[in-house]
């Protein structure tokens, strides 16, 4: 977008410093917000550039990318900070990336290694797996909109045309999108799914492999090769031997005509590809099984959980040990001897100021094996060949959000306690990380040491007792055997419930607390759906003291309410399982709802695991949050702060 006249001082509130690229219509900018001090990307479009019979289409479409993206918090989407209009332009105010698109990178013949492609994959289809579930279809999936920052992350970016919820994907009478890497369905003028998007997934993740477009030639030639049924996508193994067939199956499964044949969630092709990748640099001798951690050393451990229960109030905890002697505690013959890091639970810290990484580390290395690291990547090595008992990490890291790191972290490993850092209240991140990373407790900056000892050796002695294992997926049909219980004197939850559940579960409904609580005394609920706004203060309190005596029930709570503080205090010592936002999408309820009903189920057929939802003491201030600043952690003094490049 070329811009037109001189480089303006401000583009709304913000202070531009440069050009970043320029088009027909308009100019992006690098930018500054003085508001929030961070570096932002400017996508102005100048009307008076604009072809006045097609202006308010571009504007509408200018603007349904601000509203789809906006919506949408996830490390690998450029998040959206503002939108403005005035006679003159409208404006998008979003993520700063320090990168080139995927395009780019392509033309400069750029070529992805197999361990680089199922990352690039990976990371897209975590994406679209999240813009699905929150009622968003971007339509237009390709290489040059996809962003790689020099450290590697990818970003998903320009939503102009997604499909949010009721939107409808033909303007003009004209498809919109890029024939190369659209679904044939959405050529046809039908309207999209998020097969559509796995679709042209498939397209891109067959460029990384090949090096070639899975359909070439003129636009229009590419058309009809897309839309007819009869002309198939080679097999990537056709162009680079080294592919084995499961990687093959899963991206021709991704290129299936037919929507139906496809995978029908990105998830699900995610999976699979990264099956595939794997079974690909295992044949070509790139990789080695992970090590594996002895029964022998978690029997021990386990046998040691016990002693991490007198570290609390201001005592220092006692040295765990090992061993035969270990379950006898305070009652043994002689006192506990220093034990071997090796055979210590094992606590890893991710955050990548290294004078928090120092500061954790003395305060733990007595208790615990403590692995640290600055490396999102590092840490995920870490998770996948020792078992962690507990996990710590900072928010904001530079590879990926904490949220993020957490949520990969649970997939390998679903019974490590999981903690998240932050020195800031951000209410997206809070959500995100009970929705994403199903974290145990969040910690505030700065923090009381006591506290946080208190925190983390409960977390670690959960870890510990329910071991090393993976929390298996159930059989469906026992799902019927559980009872949902809806807390909303509107009906409006009940309505969707009972539309998105019915015959899948017991559904049962309540108009306040004070209803809900006689519901629980006559029935087995399992899940607690409630709507925190309507129920107020009693609700609260209701979800505080039900999760103190019946840990096992699993809340959902659907909120409008922007108060950060709340929502530390509802994870802390209400342990939330989910929080939807208002206005709920509906796939989103569903969503929540079957993961609740599924862990629900594993936690009936392994009790041990009811202590992951252990809530905070009553008594706790929220995650250390109070604690005096000589009580505080001692940190060395901050050098002056340095402006990133990548937001």
């Amino acid at each position: 977008m070329s811009a037109i006249g001189p480089l303006p001082a401000k583009v709304g509130k913000f202070e531009v410093h440069g050009i970043l690229g320029r088009g027909g219509m308009g100019t992006v900018y690098s930018a500054f917000d003085p508001t929030i001090q961070r570096p932002v990307a400017i996508k102005a479009l100048m009307k008076r550039a604009l072809d006045p019979d097609q202006a308010l289409n571009v504007l509408e479409r200018f603007k349904r990318e601000a509203q789809a993206a906006g919506r949408l918090m996830h490390p690998c989407i450029v998040q959206v900070y503002d939108y403005g209009e005035n006679d003159e332009l409208a404006f998008i105010a979003m993520e700063l990336v320090s990168g080139k698109s995927l395009h780019q990178r392509l033309l400069e013949r750029r070529r992805y290694d197999l361990k680089q492609i199922g990352s690039i994959v990976e990371q897209l289809l975590s994406a679209l797996e999240y813009a699905h579930q929150n009622g968003v279809i971007h339509q237009d999936i390709k290489p040059a909109n996809i962003l790689v920052a020099n450290d590697g992350r990818i970003k998903v970016t320009d939503f102009g045309i997604a499909y949010v919820e009721s939107t409808r994907v033909i303007v003009n009478n004209e498809p919109l999108g890029t024939p190369h890497f659209m679904a044939p369905e959405l050529l046809n003028g039908d309207t999209a799914t998020p097969a559509s998007d796995v679709y042209s997934a498939g397209t891109v993740a067959f460029e990384l492999l090949t090096g070639q477009r899975a359909f070439s030639g003129t636009t229009a030639f590419v058309m009809r090769q897309v839309m007819d049924p009869d002309v198939a996508v080679i097999a990537p193994s056709q162009v680079d031997p080294r592919i084995v067939p499961e990687l093959d199956q899963a991206v021709l499964k991704g290129l299936a005509k037919k929507p139906a044949e496809r995978f029908q969630s990105a998830h699900e092709f995610q999976r699979a590809f990264q099956l595939g990748i794997e079974a690909t640099l295992r044949a070509v001798g790139e990789t080695q099984a992970p090590g594996e951690v002895s029964a022998e050393t978690t029997r021990n451990l386990s046998a040691a959980a016990r002693l991490l229960r007198e570290s609390t109030g201001n005592m220092p905890p006692r040295p765990l040990t090992t061993g035969p002697d270990a379950a006898n505690g305070a009652n043994g013959a002689s006192p506990a001897a220093p034990v071997s890091s090796a055979h210590k639970p094992r606590l890893l810290v991710v955050d990548d100021e290294e004078r928090i990484l120092n500061a954790l580390k003395a305060l733990f290395r007595d208790d615990f094996h403590v692995f640290a690291t600055s490396n999102c990547g590092h840490a995920l090595r870490f998770v996948e060949k020792f078992h962690m008992h507990a996990i710590i990490s900072d928010q904001r890291m530079p590879e990926m959000l904490g949220v993020e790191l957490l949520r990969r972290a649970k997939i390998t490993s679903p019974t490590s306690m999981r903690l998240l850092l932050t020195g800031y209240s951000d209410l997206n991140a809070i959500v995100g990380s009970i929705n994403e990373g199903e974290i145990f407790r969040f910690i505030n900056k700065p923090w009381s040491n006591r506290d946080l000892k208190q925190i983390v050796h409960e977390a670690v002695e959960i870890g510990l007792s329910v071991g090393e294992r993976r929390v298996m997926r159930v059989n469906p049909e026992a799902h019927k055997e559980l009872t949902v219980l809806v807390v909303d004197p509107s009906y409006e939850l009940l309505r969707s419930v009972k539309e998105l559940l019915s015959g899948v579960c017991e559904i049962r409904h309540a108009l306040d607390a004070d209803t809900a609580m006689n519901q629980l005394d006559q029935y087995p609920v399992a899940i607690v759906l409630m709507d925190v706004e309507h129920a107020a203060a009693e609700g609260i309190a209701l979800l505080k003291t039900l999760k103190q005596e019946r840990p096992a029930i699993l809340s959902i709570v659907v909120t409008s309410a922007s108060d950060s503080e709340l929502m530390i205090e509802l994870i802390n010592q209400a342990q939330i399982f989910r929080f939807l936002n208002k206005p709920v999408n509906q796939q989103l309820i569903k969503s929540h709802l079957l993961a609740a009903l599924e862990r629900a189920q594993a936690l009936r057929d392994a009790p041990e695991l009811v202590r992951m939802y252990k809530p905070a003491p009553s008594g706790r201030p929220p995650a250390a949050t109070t604690g005096t600043m000589a009580d505080a952690v001692s940190l060395p003094a901050l050098p002056a702060l340095q402006v990133a490049a990548v937001s």
